[in-house]
């Protein structure tokens, strides 16, 4: 009773949360690596030489592959970290990459019934799967601001400089949709 209270009320403040912000999104193009914050079709704040996983970007991710999930996904909760600066965790993995996985034979049935389970009764998916987790939008923290500007470094994040992850998180909440493509 006490975690279905909880669930209920976090879905209510993210509710909230989302219709304030309804009209911003982010795009993510990892090919021009840019990331860009709209309002409806307008860009607001635009940033240059982000970095990707270190190799690259793809549909069929999978944990340990070090590269960055593409599809749309939402800003599942929001971490202050010594490691990243500021880490905006996505719901990965959503509905979409299970069901493609699925279909791939990259997980069993009873890996995608868990992630399934959970985003249907709005819980934040399993981190801990094949196909990974605890990806996002995070900052440079204390790494090397020249291995940032040279190189796609992450393993499967998208990474920006920590001052542009701090003018990010003006846009950032939970229940923001991301868009990585």
């Amino acid at each position: 009773m006490y975690n279905k209270l909880i669930i209920l009320i976090l879905g209510m403040v993210t509710s909230c949360l989302v219709s304030a912000h309804s009209d911003i999104w982010i795009d993510v193009d990892t090919t021009n690596l840019t990331l860009s914050v709209m309002r409806g079709e307008k860009i607001e704040l635009s940033f240059d030489n982000i970095s990707i996983g270190r190799y690259g970007a793809s549909k069929a991710r999978m944990m340990g592959d070090n590269r960055t999930p593409i599809g749309t996904f939402r800003i599942g909760w929001i971490k202050e970290s010594l490691r990243f600066h500021r880490f905006f965790v996505f719901d990965f993995p959503n509905r979409e990459a299970a069901d493609l996985a699925l279909t791939e034979n990259r997980i069993t049935r009873e890996i995608w019934q868990s992630i399934v389970s959970a985003l249907d009764t709005g819980q934040f998916p399993p981190q801990n799967t094949p196909l990974g987790g605890y990806l996002g939008i995070h900052g440079l923290g204390h790494g090397d601001q020249k291995v940032h500007q040279q190189y796609n470094w992450t393993n499967g994040c998208i990474a920006l400089t920590n001052a542009q992850i701090d003018q990010l998180s003006k846009w950032l909440r939970p229940g923001v949709l991301v868009k990585v493509w």
